[in-house]
């Protein structure tokens, strides 16, 4: 779905204003380190990651679509991770859930879990 799309686009722009456009007003974000409730939560966690993991690109990998309704969307990817960290390249990745609502025509994301993949 173009939202997804969208959301990764918004996220590689690293500007917050961009991301804030496509988040539901009750967004919630489960990071493997903390709970995020409000869009000020979530803005500074965006934006101390871009802050330590400079030039970073971030993808949705193996995408896979579990609902997908007229007002609501759920799906699963891998996500993918690269940048700089003082200078020196790493890259990372996880599992991801989203879960994506449409209010007056508009699609908004209003859950995301993110977590490392299991061994």
């Amino acid at each position: 779905m173009k939202v997804l799309q969208d959301y990764i686009k918004a996220t590689n722009s690293h500007k917050f204003d961009e991301v804030r456009k496509v988040l539901h007003p009750n967004a919630v974000y489960f990071f493997t380190d903390r709970n995020c409730t409000t869009h000020e939560e979530i803005q500074a966690y965006f934006e101390n990651a871009w802050s330590v993991v400079k030039n970073e690109n971030y993808e949705a990998q193996d995408v896979k679509w579990l609902y997908r309704g007229s007002n609501s969307a759920t799906c699963t990817y891998t996500y993918f991770y690269e940048g700089y960290i003082n200078g020196n390249y790493t890259n990372g990745h996880g599992r991801a859930t989203n879960v994506f609502v449409k209010e007056s025509d508009e699609w908004l994301l209003i859950h995301e879990h993110l977590s490392p993949l299991s061994k």
